[in-house]
C-alpha cells in the first residue's frame, strides 16, 4: 500500500476546509450550496487569460458527453471541471471493492486515507491533463504555462468546494452539484439560446426559435422535428423536448418504485417488517462509468489526434473510427442514414450498463453478502429461515442480481432513447440530472425532519 500512501501525503498538502465545529443550519447550508454553484459558474464562464487574445488558438475539441459527465467547459478555468476527482476517486473505490487495497471505508482512520489518497491523485490527474489541454494551444512557453496554472488551480477550487460541501457546509456533495449545474445550464440554452446559428440564421433555442414565427419567419418543420444539419451538427427541436419531459417524468416514477423483501426481528419473530429495495438498484451508476469511459477515450482521441497525423496516421485512423461509435446519436435521422452506428453504439451502452452495474454492486457493498451481514448485525432475518448468513445470502442474490440487471438494462435504454431522439442536456444527463435531483430532494427532507424532530437525531444514532 506504499503508493497509497504517498499520494494520501500528497494529498495533506491541498488546501481545505476545517470541519464546522457545529453544523449550520438547513438554511445555511442551502445558501452555501448556492454559492459553491455560483463559483462554479463564475469559472466556467470565465475564459483562462489570455486566450481571447488568441481568438484563432482553438482548444481540444470538447463532445458533449465530457462538458456533461465532467462538468467541464472547454477554454474556462473549469476546463477540467470535476473529472480529474471524479477519476481519481473510482479508481481507488475499484480497488478497495476488488479488495486490491486492505481498506475498511467504515473505519474513521481508513475513510481519511482513502480521502487524502483521492486528493492526490486527482492532483496528478489534473496536472497530466491540464497540461495536455494547454499544449494543444500550440502557444509559446509562458502563454501555455500560464493557461496550465489556471486549468489547474481551477481543478483545485472546485475539490476545495467539493470537500468544503461535503464536510458540512453544504448539501449533498460539490461533484453532484457541479454536474447537475452544467447538465441545467445546457436545458436551459437548448430551451432558451437568445443566439442565431450562423449557417442557418435560426435562434439556437426552441422556444426563441418558435417566437421567430411572430418575427413574420417560417418555421421549418424539419427543424422541429429532425433538427441535423450537415455541417452544423444537431440543434434542438420540438421532439428534443417532448422527450426530455416525458423521459424525466418516467425516470421520476422508477425513482418511486421499490421491491420489499419480508423480514422478521430476531428477538420478535412474531413481528415482520420489510425491507425496501429500490428499483433503480444502481441508480445511474452505470451511466455515470459508462459516460467516464467514453469521455475519456474522446478526450485521449481528442488530445492526441493532431500528433498521431503527423507521426502514426495509421493509428490515428483506427483511433477515430473506434471513438466515433462512442458518440451518442443526437437525431433520429441517423437510424435512417448510420442505422450500424446506431446499433454498435446500442450494444456498447446498454452491454457496458450491464458490466458496469453489476461490477458496482460488488465493489460498493451491495451484493447480497454485504447485505445479508448488514441485516444480520440489525438483528433482522428472513421469516421461515434459520439465523444462517449463508442462506440469507442465497435468498438476498435472488431479489438482488435480477434488480441490478434489470434496473442497468432501463437505465441504459432510457438514455439511449433520449440520445436518439435528441432529448436536451443528453440521455446521460437526464439520468444523473433527475437522480441528483431526487438525491437532493430526499436528503433536504431529511435535514428539515432532523431540524423539526430533534429526538431523531437521538434515535438515528446523530448524537
Amino acid at each position: 500500500m506504499g503508493w497509497l500512501d504517498a499520494f494520501a501525503e500528497m494529498g495533506k498538502y491541498i488546501p481545505s476546509a476545517p470541519k464546522p465545529a457545529r453544523k449550520p443550519d438547513l438554511k445555511a447550508r442551502l445558501i452555501y450550496t448556492l454559492l459553491a454553484l455560483i463559483a462554479y459558474y463564475l469559472l466556467a464562464s470565465t475564459l483562462a487569460y489570455p486566450l481571447a487574445a488568441f481568438p484563432q488558438a482553438k482548444g481540444v475539441p470538447l463532445p458533449q458527453m465530457i462538458s456533461i459527465v465532467f462538468a467541464s467547459t472547454r477554454g474556462s478555468i473549469a476546463q477540467l471541471g470535476i473529472g480529474p476527482l471524479v477519476t481519481a476517486g473510482l479508481i481507488i473505490q475499484i480497488l478497495v471493492g476488488a479488495k486490491l487495497l486492505d481498506l475498511d471505508l467504515n473505519e474513521p482512520e481508513d475513510r481519511k486515507v482513502f480521502t487524502q489518497a483521492e486528493k492526490g491523485m486527482a492532483v496528478i490527474i489534473a496536472v497530466a491533463e491540464g497540461l495536455g489541454f494547454a499544449l494543444y494551444y500550440r502557444l509559446n512557453t509562458y502563454v501555455t504555462a500560464a493557461i496550465f496554472l489556471q486549468f489547474f488551480i481551477g481543478a483545485i477550487i472546485l475539490m476545495i468546494l467539493d470537500e468544503s460541501i461535503q464536510k458540512g457546509y453544504g448539501i449533498g456533495s460539490g461533484v453532484s452539484l457541479f454536474i447537475l449545474g452544467n447538465i441545467a445550464r445546457a436545458v436551459m440554452w437548448d430551451m432558451f439560446g437568445p443566439l442565431k446559428i450562423p449557417d442557418l440564421n435560426q435562434y439556437f433555442g426552441i422556444f426563441p426559435y418558435l417566437a421567430s414565427y411572430f418575427e413574420g419567419i417560417k418555421v421549418d418543420s424539419y427543424r422541429l422535428l429532425i433538427g441535423y444539419y450537415r455541417g452544423v451538427g444537431a440543434v434542438p427541436t420540438l421532439t428534443g423536448f417532448a422527450a426530455f419531459l416525458v423521459l424525466a417524468l418516467v425516470l421520476v416514477y422508477l425513482q418511486q418504485m421499490k421491491v420489499n423483501i419480508p423480514v422478521t426481528m430476531q428477538r420478535l419473530p412474531g413481528i415482520k417488517s420489510k425491507v425496501p429495495l429500490q428499483f433503480l438498484y444502481v441508480s445511474n451508476i452505470p451511466i455515470l462509468l459508462v459516460g467516464i469511459v467514453f469521455s475519456d477515450l474522446l478526450l485521449l482521441n481528442n488530445l492526441s489526434s493532431a500528433y498521431l497525423q503527423q507521426n502514426a496516421p495509421w493509428l490515428a485512423s483506427i483511433l477515430t473510427a473506434s471513438v466515433e461509435y462512442m458518440s451518442p446519436p443526437r437525431s433520429i435521422l441517423f437510424l435512417q442514414v448510420a442505422p450500424l452506428r446506431v446499433a454498435i453504439y446500442s450494444v456498447l451502452l446498454v452491454g457496458l450498463s450491464l458490466l458496469f452495474g453489476l461490477m458496482w454492486v460488488e465493489v460498493a457493498g451491495l451484493g447480497p453478502e454485504a447485505q445479508a451481514e448488514n441485516l444480520i448485525k440489525s438483528g433482522l432475518q428472513m421469516p421461515g429461515h434459520r439465523k444462517s448468513q449463508k442462506l440469507l445470502q442465497a435468498v438476498l442474490a435472488k431479489y438482488i442480481y435480477p434488480l441490478t440487471l434489470l434496473s442497468s438494462l432501463v437505465v441504459g435504454v432510457i438514455a439511449l432513447i433520449a440520445d436518439i431522439f435528441g432529448a436536451f442536456g443528453t440521455g446521460m444527463g437526464l439520468l444523473l440530472a433527475v437522480g441528483i435531483v431526487y438525491q437532493f430532494y430526499m436528503q433536504i427532507a431529511y435535514e428539515r425532519a432532523i431540524e423539526a424532530y430533534p429526538l431523531l437525531k437521538k434515535v438515528m444514532g446523530r448524537e
